[in-house]
């Protein structure tokens, strides 16, 4: 049992944080256990021991989320205390040290895997990482050829956005704490390079925002050019899976083919360009060059982590200093302080604490009063199930149900089958650790295997098993019905009453990084560290935000009014960041020429229009103001850009087909700052737009 209470802490990150969690789930379970059993003498006590036991150890998620899986410990230690799994008549304080030993016992042998093989846990999730990135593309490829399934693959893209920052926190929590508790080894230098160029990859994906009517508008006539570039960027997503599936099963690395494929990619590029008029196409050419660049540099990165999986002697590349390195890690604070300023109705941890206290006690008293078979389980479905919002509850209720239900109907057919209790044995040993396995990543079918551990189990215990599964069923249907309806009764926590707090912080994020952009594109000069901290914390936002919204979408039609105008802000929101991903990124990568007033004024125009929509949104009952201009930002924006552009048609008409290679970054780089800063000044109105309608229909 200290064993099964200690495992769930045994979750990715540094070999401290993982020891500490299992040691202190195992502690929290023992003592967790030993109070729930002395306090259980009657009927009262036991609700006031559920009550405050309860409340107490789920409160205890207000520390994060390894905190939660150690509350998770206290938790399932007070429900399996009414269990009577143990018949031996040792006194419940000893048996409350064996589930401490066991935790220590579990972490014994987890200290001893990580020692035997220390680099297991940082090449599994650098494998996860590389594959959900060349995911990440091949989805993007598809958006080249379905312009008409745009808004279906731009939410599995926003998806798998959120499960690529929770892959690079944790990433960053083991190669950077690695560095600073082992040095600067060469094998956490070479991963963290890895990791470099897996979030560059990412950010150069989101940085192409590309108008997909306009360019199968554009191209109509040309559909060739435009699956050679479709088809390049599915042989890069290849060759990174391809990567990511050689490091997790430690075999030969793929050869890779990118320099040849890149070069035909290219002589399709240059057989276009000689086919058109340049004049007449300049808009086409210019959004085919911006691609083509686009995809020398993923490319390029996919070469470097190539490169350095193979430890090729290449020039050597900066790493961050350890100080500018722990700068990028989203550290836990443990006081009191953090415990109190949440115990309040205003905090979602409090607000769950009690909710659950209080469902735990209506399904105890369920269980008690109608007399059912291994009650417990009630009590075991409402803290699996149960989750601080509706959607997840919801969400994790229905995969609970399927899965226990299909389990149930798998069990019966076996135990018809066969009576030979060696099979059930073997059975319930391989299904219960094929359930540990899923649990994290699908819970239906984590929830199949679990009902088939548990009934095969009590087949090698008790000739009644199939009233087992009738009540096993019959238990977890209860549960998540209660479960689900304290989400919906007991002080619920709607994402549309979170929701505008999320777009704000989101904002003020994308905020930060856009002044980041716009001061290094006027002073050049090293990238701060500063540019690349509110880098990172417009992505997580964006993420938190992403998240929030879908959510919202599974709750009640009742709590969803204006999710269309939610959508509406989210995907704006999203676009904005990706517009300014591919500002930040053509100006990191590319000389660039000193910034014109015209680009200054506009840039004031949009933080404008940014902070406003924050102000609606922080304060509605504050008097709002808004900058006043000397003139309209749009003059002189476009000045550079027409000036290279009648410069080059002048030089085509004297027969000067070749462009000067200055001439060219020049034109390129006018084309790009002017279009994206447009194109975020046209966000930014919309923006503050839905965020007026947001506040003035609340």
């Amino acid at each position: 049992m200290g064993c099964l209470l200690s495992s769930p802490s045994d979750v990715t990150g540094t070999y401290k944080h993982k020891s500490l969690g299992i040691l202190t789930g195992a502690l929290l379970g023992g003592c967790s256990y030993v109070i729930a059993k002395y306090a259980a003498t009657g009927l009262l006590s036991s609700l006031v021991m559920l009550f405050l036991l309860i409340f107490a150890i789920s409160y205890l998620a207000v520390y994060g989320f390894r905190a939660s899986l150690v509350s998770f410990a206290g938790l399932l230690a007070v429900v399996l205390s009414f269990a009577g799994l143990s018949a031996s008549s040792i006194e419940i304080w000893q048996k409350g040290l064996l589930i401490i030993g066991g935790g220590i016992w579990y972490l014994l042998l987890s200290s001893l895997w990580h020692f035997i093989r220390p680099k297991r846990a940082t090449e599994q999730l650098l494998s996860e990482t590389m594959e959900l990135t060349g995911e990440y593309l091949q989805i993007r490829v598809k958006l080249y050829r379905n312009a008409d399934h745009s808004q279906q693959l731009s939410k599995e893209l926003l998806q798998l956005q959120v499960e690529l920052n929770e892959k690079h926190e944790n990433l960053r929590e083991l190669l950077i704490s690695s560095r600073k508790s082992g040095g600067n080894s060469g094998y956490a230098r070479k991963r963290l390079l890895v990791f470099i160029d897996l979030v560059d990859i990412l950010e150069l994906a989101m940085a192409h925002p590309l108008d997909y009517e306009k360019m199968h508008e554009l191209f109509k006539n040309d559909e060739a050019i435009i699956n050679d570039f479709a088809s390049f960027s599915e042989k890069l997503a290849l060759q990174l899976m391809q990567i990511a599936t050689a490091l997790y099963r430690k075999k030969d690395l793929p050869v890779l083919e990118l320099d040849k494929l890149l070069g035909d990619l290219e002589n399709s590029f240059r057989e276009f360009r000689s086919k058109i008029d340049i004049p007449e196409r300049r808009e086409s050419l210019l959004m085919l060059r911006h691609l083509l660049d686009y995809q020398q540099q993923q490319a390029e990165r996919i070469i470097n982590i190539d490169h350095v999986l193979r430890d090729i002697a290449k020039k050597p590349r900066p790493v961050m200093r350890e100080k500018e390195a722990q700068k990028f890690l989203s550290t836990q604070e443990y006081d009191v302080k953090t415990l109190l300023s949440n115990f309040n109705f205003q905090s979602p941890f409090f607000r769950h604490s009690l909710r659950l206290s209080l469902i735990m006690i209506i399904g105890f008293l369920a269980g008690f009063y109608f007399s059912i078979q291994n009650s417990y389980w009630i009590l075991l479905t409402i803290v699996v199930i149960m989750r601080p919002n509706y959607g997840l509850t919801k969400q994790r209720t229905r995969k609970r149900i399927i899965g226990t239900l299909i389990g149930g109907a798998l069990a019966v057919g076996i135990l018809f089958l066969t009576q030979n209790t060696t099979v059930y044995a073997i059975l319930a040993l391989v299904t219960l650790t094929l359930a540990f396995s899923l649990i994290q990543k699908n819970y239906t079918t984590a929830a199949i295997f679990i009902t088939l551990s548990i009934v095969f189990i009590y087949a090698l215990l008790k000739p009644d098993v199939l009233k087992v599964i009738k009540f096993r069923v019959l238990d977890t249907l209860v549960g998540a019905a209660l479960a689900a309806a304290g989400n919906f009764f007991f002080w619920p926590k709607w994402e549309k009453q979170e929701l505008p707090g999320n777009i704000a912080a989101s904002l003020q994020a994308n905020l930060e990084y856009f002044r980041e952009i716009s001061s290094f594109y006027q002073l050049k000069g090293k990238l701060p560290t500063s540019y690349k901290l509110s880098r990172k914390q417009a992505f997580l936002k964006i993420g938190d935000l992403n998240g929030a919204f879908q959510r919202m979408a599974q709750e009640p039609k009742a709590q969803k009014q204006q999710l269309a105008l939610f959508y509406e802000i989210v995907s704006i929101n999203q676009t904005f960041l990706s517009v300014l991903a591919s500002l930040g990124t053509y100006i990191r990568t590319h000389p660039t020429t000193k910034a014109s007033s015209a680009f200054k004024d506009y840039t004031e125009n949009i933080i404008d229009n940014l902070e406003t929509a924050l102000n609606y949104l922080q304060d509605p009952s504050a008097e709002k103001s808004e900058k006043s201009f000397k003139r309209s930002p749009e003059e002189g924006l476009e000045e550079k850009y027409e000036k290279l552009v009648n410069y080059r048609n002048s030089e085509i008409s004297q027969g000067k087909l070749d462009i000067d290679p200055k001439v060219r970054e020049e034109l390129q780089e006018a084309h790009l700052v002017t279009r994206q800063l447009k194109w975020l000044g046209e966000l930014s109105v919309l923006i503050k737009k839905n965020c007026i309608k947001i506040i003035e229909n609340k």
